[in-house]
């Protein structure tokens, strides 16, 4: 177990099976929280000052997670574990897997499904047809051009020069 001086630690935090707990220097921990082996609360190496997060009070991180940088882990989260938390999680979450995501707001599964507009999203392969159709459309013109000029060539083998205005579009 590694637990810097300089780390800022709570009453009642309770490390169950300390083996490979790492609080790094900057890290602030609540009160009445639970850390199971494997835990680290660490930088991520891009940071200055405040490089650690800050648990919140009444969490607990759920063995072999790594929580990654300077922010706050909200009060009554659950961090699950081996979860690799890189960003803010609010109070009263739990979250879970890599990189971690909220799954449960207050005691509530979160619906990602239901929030999504399904009526309003972009059509990747209409916009992919769309594009084809252009280039069909650009390869033809060339194409009639070609055909064109083929046609106003002199008998002798010998092309007069055509001068017309060409439309790029």
């Amino acid at each position: 177990m590694e637990i810097h001086p300089g780390a800022t630690i709570g009453k009642y935090l309770f490390i169950d099976h300390g083996m490979g707990i790492v609080i790094g220097e900057t890290a602030e921990i609540g009160d009445d929280c639970l850390i199971y082996q494997g835990v680290t609360l660490g930088g991520t190496g891009k940071d200055t000052g405040k490089r650690h997060p800050t648990i919140g009070n009444n969490v607990l991180i759920g063995s072999g997670a790594k929580v990654l940088g300077p922010f706050r882990v909200g009060d009554n989260c659950r961090i699950a574990a081996n979860a690799v938390v890189l960003k803010e999680i609010p109070p009263d979450c739990t979250a879970v897997g890599v990189p971690a995501r909220v799954v449960r707001v207050a005691g509530e599964k979160v619906n990602y499904a239901a929030e999504v507009d399904h009526i309003h999203i972009t059509d990747p392969v209409s916009v992919e047809i769309a594009a084809l159709r252009g280039q069909i459309e650009l390869l033809e013109r060339q194409v009639d051009r070609k055909k064109e000029n083929d046609n106003n060539t002199h008998e002798g083998g010998k092309k007069y020069a055509v001068l017309q205005h060409h439309d790029n579009a």
